[in-house]
């Protein structure tokens, strides 16, 4: 199965993540498949950047997302982006030119 989890990166007590598409049976630090974007827990608002379009086609895949990287995506509005995708819309007409979340 693929999913799309967080990978750690950072130093010691200084964590950031990576939002990357994994097989399931690699280890959380390990080979990973595609990277979506990065999220960074420590600023003072947290910073989740990602690119939406490559998330929705993923998840339209079949890709299952960790809890964490569910409620990213689902406050960037890649769910309720979904039926309009399998209805035929391209992801550029469902978020325009700024597909980047950040």
């Amino acid at each position: 199965m693929v999913k799309i989890r967080l990978r750690r990166t950072g130093k010691k007590d200084q964590p950031s993540y990576r939002i990357v598409v994994a097989d399931s049976r690699s280890p959380r630090d390990g080979r990973f498949i595609e990277n979506l974007g990065h999220y960074n827990p420590l600023t003072d608002p947290e910073t989740v950047k990602f690119d939406r379009v490559k998330a929705l086609q993923w998840v339209a895949k079949g890709a299952q997302p960790t809890e964490a990287v569910r409620r990213m995506l689902k406050k960037a509005g890649v769910y309720d982006a979904l039926p309009r995708f399998h209805a035929g819309e391209t992801p550029e007409q469902i978020f325009g030119a700024e597909a980047v979340e950040g």
